[in-house]
């Protein structure tokens, strides 16, 4: 009996997904639960799970296909044996199920696989995806003959690809427009040195998504300093006891953490955003924080900061971003955040200027600690000094309330007694 395999719920807000890999090829044996294929969304990587035991019959959508959800992936004929379905492979191909015995069917069944697959063909407008054909309606373009999904079919991320670089097709209602500049030509003896590879579904979104907080928000970004020399010498007293009663080690982000709560309490507007002609403020704070991965940045939540300890909020983040750069974060870890916070410190970053993360109205950039010159008590000394930028959305945030954040936060950083005593 065939079991089907197919896309599960990807969260809120997501219907489609790209094929990424499969790790299992037909005729393989696999057991219940065991990752079959790995589906790209907008957000996040989702591994979909065997739904029985027994032998991978059929891959319905292969890589880099599109996919919507529900869409039949492939089948399990459950409580068959790999052996029998090779076995059975061999018949069919005209063998005689003598294992000593050696046939050549590779290539009459690439040759009739080749014969009947189809060729991309322009599509009617009828034919179109509900998504794509609205994207055309909204934004006046028409769309492209032939996409990147199955058949050649115009996917939604073809027709934002078109829409966002320049629009190659004419406008659906005018004259035609000009078409983008196509990239220079590369020198022929540089051509060979170059390896073009198409961008994943989350490399896509990311550019997307900066893109779109740069068009649609008005950004600004303030700077300030912070002396660090309070938080590394509570961090140094205090780091092994920390770490023997909490299982965890006490690092900067999580006063950090703390510090931002605090002066987004004092200025409400920068834990807000934009929701038509309304200002959402909301009373709750849900930080996220930006983690690198080998497959790009990605923003975890933590959720209710302002309720949790010190303790709580640095297992919450060390958990969040281990499950970041194993791949295992699920779309419900990404939603919802309300503010985030990006350590380019890590990287060795001295100063820069960090994109919101929309709709959020806020993102504060930490930077690498080094040791300056400062003036204190009208004498020149080395301190260890870090930069923060504050990026904000001056739509909803002005000037003195971004400097007031900056400035809460250094003083929380600067006197972590603050924090304690709510000052």
């Amino acid at each position: 009996m065939a079991t089907e395999i197919r896309v599960p719920a990807l969260g809120e807000s997501v219907t489609e997904a790209t094929i990424g890999k499969w790790f299992k090829k037909p005729g393989d044996a696999v057991k219940a639960d065991e990752p079959l294929v790995e589906l790209e969304t907008d957000k996040v990587t989702v591994e979909v799970p065997a739904p029985a035991a027994g032998v991978l019959s059929e891959i319905a959508a292969k890589e880099g296909d599109t996919v919507n959800v529900g869409a039949k992936l492939g089948a399990i004929d459950a409580g068959a044996s790999a052996a029998a379905s090779n076995g059975s492979a061999e018949k069919k191909s005209g063998g005689t199920g003598n294992p000593n015995e050696k046939t050549d069917t590779a290539k009459p069944i690439k040759a009739a696989e080749e014969e009947v697959k189809p060729r991309a063909v322009p599509k009617s407008a009828d034919d179109q995806a509900p998504s794509v054909r609205r994207l055309a309606a909204e934004s006046g373009v028409s769309p492209p003959a032939s996409g990147t999904g199955k058949d050649g079919r115009v996917t939604k991320g073809d027709m934002l690809s078109v829409i966002q670089g320049g629009a190659q097709s004419r406008p659906a209602a005018s004259a035609p427009s000009a078409p983008a500049a196509p990239r220079a030509p590369s020198a022929p003896a540089d051509v060979e040195r170059e390896e073009r590879v198409r961008m994943t579904r989350l490399r896509q979104t990311i550019a997307r998504r900066l893109k779109d907080a740069q068009n649609t928000a008005a950004l600004l970004t303030t700077y300030n300093d912070v002396d660090m020399t309070a938080v590394m010498e509570l961090r140094s007293h205090y780091k092994d006891d920390f770490e023997k009663r909490h299982g965890v080690k006490l690092g900067f982000m999580g006063l950090f953490t703390k510090a931002c709560v605090h002066a987004l309490k004092e200025v409400p507007a920068v834990n807000a955003e934009i929701d038509g002609d309304d200002l959402v403020f909301k009373n709750y704070y849900h930080m996220g924080i930006a983690v690198g991965t080998e497959r790009g940045l990605v923003v975890p939540v933590v959720r209710d900061v302002d309720k949790k300890t010190l303790p709580e909020i640095e297992r919450a983040i060390v958990e969040a971003g281990k499950k970041a750069r194993e791949g295992h974060l699920g779309i419900e870890d990404m939603q919802g955040g309300t503010f985030t916070i990006s350590n380019g410190g890590v990287y060795g970053s001295l100063m820069s200027m960090p994109i919101l993360n929309a709709p959020q109205s806020g993102i504060l950039g930490m930077h690498r600690i080094e040791q300056r010159p400062v003036v204190r008590n009208g004498e020149i000394v080395a301190r260890p000094m870090m930069y923060l930028a504050l990026t904000y959305d001056h739509r909803v945030v002005d000037g003195q309330g971004a400097v007031t954040f900056l400035v809460k936060v250094k003083e929380a950083l600067e006197d972590p007694a603050r924090l304690v005593l709510d000052l």
